[in-house]
């Protein structure tokens, strides 16, 4: 199977999964089917990362649709707030906070330090991810600069805005994930077992830390009870072949933000 139809299932499993996020009284399953979505996407994004021809523009080019969607993100949430704030519409909490190509920009940007033997820059990095972490509670929790009534949209935006991937989707899980799939590269019963194992992790952590749900799991990821489900993911990252396929980059960067904004506004129709 190559590069883009492994991408095409993950696209077409992901869509399936925002329904069943964006549009009310949808079946569980919907959201189900969509944790093979996310490792499908980072397995893809190692092997796009290895065989591009030029990688500080297949970095940009994440770096860009990350940005890119924080701010889609953020200017749409103000625009739905703002009749909240004015009386004109009901006070609610549904908002966009989905942004994939940020933990994906973040794993390539650690595979490209860690290469390069940039040690400095990840020491750096990780500095940062604490200096920013407490920028963003300071600016979320005692100004009200973003003017949302959702402490997790705001710390969503500020979390790809200021480059740090405790806030970003996925968080430090999407990371992991991203680094398995990055060292074992190349050898699939190890990465079979490897990714098998992180799976089974999530499933301990699960039933040993339920009492952290809450706050923290619904920034880190928000469909964590049923997120060991992206074991089901590994039969078809085992069937690529080695080949890209047509390509359609382009395609994917599109399709991510126009049908999460179109979903959303139909959810929102629905709802309010």
């Amino acid at each position: 199977m190559t590069n883009t139809k492994l991408k095409t299932i993950a696209l077409i499993a992901m869509f399936i999964d925002h329904l069943g996020h964006f549009i009310p009284d949808t079946p569980d399953w919907f959201r189900w089917v969509g944790r093979i979505s996310a490792p499908i996407f980072i397995f893809c994004v190692i092997v796009g990362y290895k065989h591009t021809h030029s990688r500080r523009k297949y970095m940009i080019r994440l770096y860009v649709a990350s940005v890119g969607m924080a701010l889609l993100n953020m200017t749409i949430n103000q625009f739905v707030y703002y009749p909240q704030k004015v009386g004109e519409s009901p006070i609610h909490t549904f908002y966009i906070t989905n942004n994939f190509f940020s933990p994906l920009f973040f794993i390539s940007l650690l595979i490209c330090l860690f290469e390069n033997r940039k040690f400095k820059f990840i020491i750096l990095l990780f500095i940062w991810q604490i200096v920013s972490m407490l920028l963003a509670v300071l600016l979320v929790e005692n100004y009200d600069l973003l003017q949302l009534n959702d402490s997790i949209a705001n710390y969503m935006f500020l979390g790809s805005l200021l480059g740090n991937f405790f806030l970003t989707e996925g968080s430090v899980l999407f990371i992991l994930m991203g680094s398995i799939f990055y060292f074992y590269h190349g050898n699939k019963l190890k990465s079979s077992m490897a990714y098998t194992l992180y799976c089974f992790a999530m499933i301990i952590v699960i039933s040993n830390f339920n009492d952290l749900k809450g706050h923290f799991w619904d920034i880190v990821i928000p469909s964590m009870d049923f997120q060991w489900m992206m074991i089901l993911a590994l039969p078809f990252i085992l069937l690529y072949n080695g080949e890209k396929g047509i390509g359609l980059k382009y395609f994917f960067y599109i399709f991510y933000p126009l049908h999460i904004v179109i979903l959303y506004f139909i959810g929102l129709s629905l709802r309010f």
